[in-house]
């Protein structure tokens, strides 16, 4: 599966310069990893987020957002937000930023 390799370099550019943010390709797409921790990826045209099992309730709350589910076992603790609803930069910041707060919440790797 393609993905959306715009959303990707938007991405890169807001993580790009932070040292402990690595990325790896993964899932058919491309992941963006906290010292090791994945933090939030593209997947086709959409936003993948790391929001924890205590977050995932209010994530689904926000517009645009559903369960992340590629197995038919929905993971609990991640999002998927469709590509549309981060075309505004601020959006897309709010969402880099709660992956990335959860994914430094975790022992490095």
């Amino acid at each position: 599966m393609a993905y959306d390799d715009g959303l990707a370099e938007r991405i890169r550019e807001r993580l790009g310069g932070d040292p402990a943010v690595t990325e790896r390709r993964m899932f058919g797409g491309v992941a963006f990893l906290y010292e090791g921790n994945m933090a939030v990826g593209v997947t086709g045209d959409d936003l993948m987020v790391r929001v924890g099992p205590e977050g995932t309730d209010t994530a689904l709350g926000r517009p645009g957002t559903r369960v992340f589910d590629m197995t038919g076992r929905p993971m609990r603790g991640w999002v998927v937000v469709d590509g549309t609803a981060v075309a505004e930069d601020d959006t897309l910041d709010s969402w880099l930023a709660e992956g990335r707060t959860f994914a430094a919440s975790l022992p490095p790797k």
